[in-house]
């Protein structure tokens, strides 16, 4: 059984930083490629930072310089970094699998975690 746990997110103010992690259990995790979705009310799912399984990145423009991406193997765990952060990245964030290439399309991630709340305030 897959399991993506997500933990990190929080209240923050603008300019601050915060670190996400998303735990995986259940798959052979350095095969996946893993991304990091987020959704704000009243607006769809996007993704905003994937890696692959070689470490490639890719990162939507509205973070790309302020979020960073990275993974531990051997611990079978994603990060995301997030620095800089503004009223508009408040969203619940979810990181997903899927044992291909870097997709921005939901339907392509098999599995998904069950979201953290990051709010970030003015």
């Amino acid at each position: 059984q897959v399991q993506l746990v997500e933990s990190g997110g929080g209240l923050v103010q603008a300019g601050g930083s915060v670190r996400l992690s998303c735990a995986a259990s259940g798959l052979t995790f350095n095969t996946y490629t893993m991304g990091w979705f987020r959704q704000a009310p009243g607006k769809e799912r996007e993704l905003i930072s994937a890696i692959n399984r070689y470490g490639g990145t890719y990162y939507a423009d509205s973070v790309k310089g302020r979020f960073t991406s990275s993974r531990d193997n051997a611990k079978n765990t994603l990060y995301l970094q997030m620095n800089s952060l503004q009223p508009e990245d408040t969203a619940v964030y979810y990181c997903a699998a899927n044992a291909g290439s870097i997709y921005s399309s939901t339907r392509n991630y098999n599995y998904w975690g069950q979201g953290t709340q990051v709010t970030v305030a003015s």
